[in-house]
């Protein structure tokens, strides 16, 4: 068996987990019997290049040395992991685990999510359930911060379970494809969804690529499981709040260009797949297309010059 795990780094934010994310990580490989490869793509698009300087401190000190994949830009989440499962291919791996630096592993998540992939063969990915870390205050809740990422008619996806208290109520369900923030594949069941050449759609840069992947194995029929018993922490940054208020609060503190990726790639989904849903399901996507422009009219103007652009990206290529 040979795994590939990867993880980006992206200058000074990613560089303050680095540490005890490594540390975590290496507890977690030594509970493995596997060929294991470890590759770290930098997306740092200035120097400093501190995450270089961490990895290669980690690397004097580990079984598990980190081959280092320096871009020197930022190529965005899909492009860059699109070179990393590359080399992992390359390697020989016969899976693949993409997970974010931000991030604390329980010792055994690895190898609970390695067992469930192995023994069942009809899987083309697994994921864990993944909780909320506070970083700043050094604590581990029970608050989900995804069990796996679910669909509703519409287009509408989002994290499973996201935001809720833990009681078990999400273990069972389906889901149509891991979180991008941590997730287990069978390098096989990638290939087999390959669009133009790539895994991830890199038109996606970033925000959103995890959904559209996920509904492409959804579409062949490549089921995704949750492994309830795998257990990871994450620090995220956007995450849905308790209420509409609390959520327009946070999403006005992102900056613009964060805004501006996801709200394009929401319409580049739409783009890429309202010919091919249901009737139903078209009606809502437009219905969800006009209040995202009478949004954006109203109250973010800025990301009216972005609203069409995902439609003429799709047919450029489609």
């Amino acid at each position: 068996m040979k795994l590939a795990v990867a993880f980006l780094c992206y200058n000074e934010s990613s560089a303050p987990y680095l540490p005890e994310f490594l540390k975590s990580l290496d507890a977690a490989l030594r509970r493995l019997e596997a060929e294991i490869f470890v590759f770290a793509g930098d997306n740092s698009d200035r120097a400093p290049f501190i995450n270089q300087e961490l990895l290669s401190r980690h690397n004097l000190s580990t079984s598990f040395p980190v081959k280092l994949l320096a871009f020197d830009r930022n190529l965005g989440f899909a492009a860059a992991y699109n070179r990393l499962i590359a080399a992992a291919k390359e390697a020989g791996a016969d899976y693949f685990l993409m997970i974010n630096p931000d991030m604390l592993l329980a010792e055994d998540m690895i190898a609970k999510l390695l067992s469930v992939l192995s023994e069942r063969i009809d899987l083309a990915a697994a994921c864990p359930k993944i909780y909320r870390w506070d970083f700043a205050g050094k604590r581990l809740t029970n608050i989900i911060d995804s069990c796996g990422i679910g669909l509703a008619s519409g287009l509408r996806f989002y994290d499973l379970g996201q935001g809720q208290e833990d009681y078990g109520q999400y273990e069972g369900m389906e889901i149509i494809g891991p979180s991008g923030a941590a997730a287990l594949f069978r390098i096989s069941a990638l290939e087999k969804i390959k669009e133009h050449g790539q895994y991830f759609d890199e038109r996606f840069f970033m925000y959103k690529e995890d959904c559209d992947l996920s509904y492409r194995l959804y579409r062949a029929g490549q089921e995704t499981a949750l492994v309830p018993g795998a257990i990871a922490y994450h620090d995220r940054s956007s995450a849905s709040q308790k209420n509409l208020w609390q959520t327009w609060r946070h999403w006005r503190k992102r900056s613009r260009l964060t805004r501006s990726w996801s709200f394009t790639n929401q319409n580049l989904i739409f783009a890429k797949y309202f010919h091919s849903e249901g009737y139903f399901s078209r009606f809502l996507i437009i219905i969800r297309l006009i209040f995202m422009f009478l949004f954006s009219l109203i109250l973010a103007p800025f990301l009216l010059k972005t609203f069409f652009k995902p439609w003429k990206m799709h047919r450029s290529i489609d």
